[in-house]
């Protein structure tokens, strides 16, 4: 009997979700995408802040989207997530994970039994104090985070797992050629971009950066005095254009720019740290996703300021997409797929 499980994504002003039979195969199948607007303010930064719309929203989006399962894969990846690398005696990952409490205090921005704790193996080695597992700790402040499955609870909804959204972008975008050597995932949302490097599709490090799509509306709000609904049309219709703008928009151009400078010098000064700290690194392209990506001329931006090749992957190319699946919702938020799909990818029972 086939499995489905759905990939909860749970954004600034929207809820996505995608479900997923048989995520277990080496080509599973999209069966249903559906997302949803929340009311202002309900969602804040990732963290559901009015339960009752919240879930109110859940509801209407199972009914509405015909989900089957109810059984949720949730993500996070805001700013109140920590990775990092770290290296921990060598031994078995149950028991890893049981002594990270004991192991990372020192690198917590709050006290340890305030998070919630993960660790994902890279690679293994032997230093001069024996053998070592290199490896990533995910460390999610814990409030929120069970908030947002309490949440999910009283929608009627089984939430049997959470996941960190980077990896989730990886198992829905880097799969075959896109994920083959050294590649920058650059994720831009609404109000953080997470970059993943990943070898051969395998992640290997993790920054989540504190910019993202709003930056550069805000700042046009700001410069232009404009409404936020005109500034993201501004933003839309004119991009990182450097040729051929009125007079009457360069100010809009120039803020634009400005802004989303902020965020290639972050890129490019990340990228130089992974390199400096692993000298046999040698990136062959960035990819990008997420609403932000969709920024005109980004691409282009992004390419001159790290001289690398960016690209923008579609996730169904790793899927097969049935008939059930609404093409017209899919198409007009083709951007959100990739999170919630690669959530349910990551749940294999």
């Amino acid at each position: 009997m086939a499995t489905s499980i759905v990939g909860l994504d749970i954004g600034n002003g929207v809820i996505r979700a995608a479900e997923i039979s048989d995520p277990g195969k080496s080509k599973p199948t999209l069966i249903r995408y559906h997302s949803m607007s929340v009311a202002p303010g309900s969602v804040h930064r990732g963290e559901i802040i009015d339960h009752g719309s919240v879930t109110a929203a859940l509801k209407q989006l199972w009914s509405t989207g015909g989900f089957k399962s109810k059984r949720v894969v949730l993500g996070v990846g805001n700013q109140r997530v920590l990775v990092r690398d770290v290296s921990v005696p060598k031994m078995p990952l149950m028991q890893i994970r049981e002594s990270l409490p004991f192991q990372v205090q020192d690198l917590l921005p709050v006290p340890v039994a305030d998070a919630l704790l993960d660790f994902y193996p890279v690679s293994a080695g032997t230093t001069d104090v024996g053998e070592m597992i290199n490896g990533l700790l995910i460390a999610a402040v814990k409030d929120p985070v069970l908030k947002n499955v309490e949440a999910v609870q009283a929608a009627g909804l089984d939430p049997v797992e959470v996941d960190l959204i980077p990896f989730a972008l990886a198992r829905s975008l880097l799969e075959g050629a896109n994920g083959a050597g050294t590649v920058a995932l650059l994720h831009i949302g609404a109000v953080t971009t997470s970059l993943l490097v990943a070898v051969d599709g395998a992640p290997q490090f993790v920054r989540i950066l504190q910019y993202g799509g709003e930056d550069v509306t805000s700042a046009l709000i700001k410069k232009l005095g404009v409404t936020a609904e005109q500034a993201d049309q501004i933003k839309r219709g004119l991009g990182l254009a450097i040729e051929g703008v009125a007079p009457e928009w360069r100010p809009a151009v120039e803020t634009i720019a400005a802004s989303t400078g902020d965020l290639l010098d972050s890129v490019r000064n990340t990228l130089s740290f992974y390199v400096n700290t692993h000298p046999d690194a040698a990136f062959e392209r960035i990819l990008i996703s997420g609403g932000g990506a969709q920024l005109p001329g980004l691409g282009q931006a992004l390419a001159e300021a790290t001289r690398l090749p960016v690209g923008l992957p579609d996730p169904r190319g790793n899927m097969t997409v049935a008939k059930s699946v609404d093409q017209a919702r899919m198409q007009s938020d083709a951007a959100g797929l990739a999170v919630a799909a690669g959530l349910a990818l990551g749940n294999k029972s």
